[in-house]
């Protein structure tokens, strides 16, 4: 049915799709030519974990349909396995609802060019990864497959999505971030931004869908090596990001392929922090 950066969705009936995580990995919105090796799995494992963590402030799109009800191929079963999910089909909303606590990535270009970021204004002689005095909520439009998100201000989201329910996407996204934010501190992740993406199901009702919190969607720094001032140590795919700008990379396809130890570095970061926040499982 469709085919995204990372995920694969296909129908199973009017109610309910597949999600499928692959193990492609894409970077300034270029899907690169090598794959992280169980990427998937480890991106699934995660989500499940944080839909479970926040099922209180707002539902999710997880049916908890065991795998072998909807496929009955034991190839695509077993491929399937750990990196699937059946989920309701819902309406997307064109957004993503971007978080920034720390200042971080394109927010902290933003804050040196004009001391704002998507139209939010900040106090002066905050330093690279500073703590913001509050967690702020920064839109963009979802693009097209092969096109670049683009930063929109609150005010371009409500035209786009409609009064209240920019209203409620950005009050649900600082509730989960602030919760999810306070649960990754006491596991050694600090949760410097994150992404959500939400749709409406039959009812209207605004539903968390698509991934949560995993390294692809958000900046996951290392407690233990935190210093305002300096980009820390991280788990997330700002290794991968990093290597890019070093070699220059224009960010237009096609993308150039990844080093080995490149791929190994980024798969040990995503398993280590699939290790401290859900223990392995």
């Amino acid at each position: 049915m469709h085919r995204g950066k990372v995920r694969d969705v296909y129908r199973i009936n009017a109610d309910r799709l597949l999600m499928v995580a692959s193990d492609r990995l894409s970077a300034f919105d270029v899907i690169l030519p090598d794959t992280i090796p169980d990427k998937g799995r480890v991106l699934t494992s995660i989500s499940n974990y944080w839909f479970a963590e926040l099922a209180a402030i707002v539902p999710n799109h997880l049916l908890h349909v065991p795998l072998h009800e909807v496929l009955s191929d034991q190839a695509e079963l077993d491929y399937a396995q750990g990196r699937a999910v059946v989920v309701k089909a819902l309406q997307a909303l064109p957004v993503e609802a971007v978080v920034r606590g720390y200042l971080a990535g394109s927010g902290w270009k933003d804050y040196q060019r004009d001391g704002h970021i998507s139209g939010v204004g900040l106090p002066p002689g905050l330093r690279l990864a500073d703590a913001l005095p509050e967690a702020i909520f920064t839109p963009s439009s979802k693009a097209a497959a092969g096109e670049h998100d683009q930063p929109i201000t609150f005010a371009e989201l409500e035209a786009l999505i409609g009064l209240d329910r920019a209203h409620a996407v950005r009050q649900i996204s600082l509730a989960l971030y602030r919760a999810a934010h306070a649960r990754a501190l006491n596991c050694g992740i600090l949760i410097a931004d994150t992404k959500f993406e939400f749709g409406l199901d039959r009812d209207g009702t605004l539903t968390l869908m698509d991934e949560v919190l995993t390294p692809d969607s958000s900046r996951f720094w290392d407690v233990a090596g935190y210093q305002p001032g300096h980009n820390p140590p991280s788990y997330d795919k700002q290794f991968v990001r990093d290597y890019l700008e070093g070699i220059h990379w224009d960010k237009c396809p096609p993308a150039p392929a990844l080093p080995a130890s490149v791929i190994e570095g980024t798969v040990q970061r995503y398993r280590h922090a699939q290790q401290l926040l859900t223990g392995g499982a």
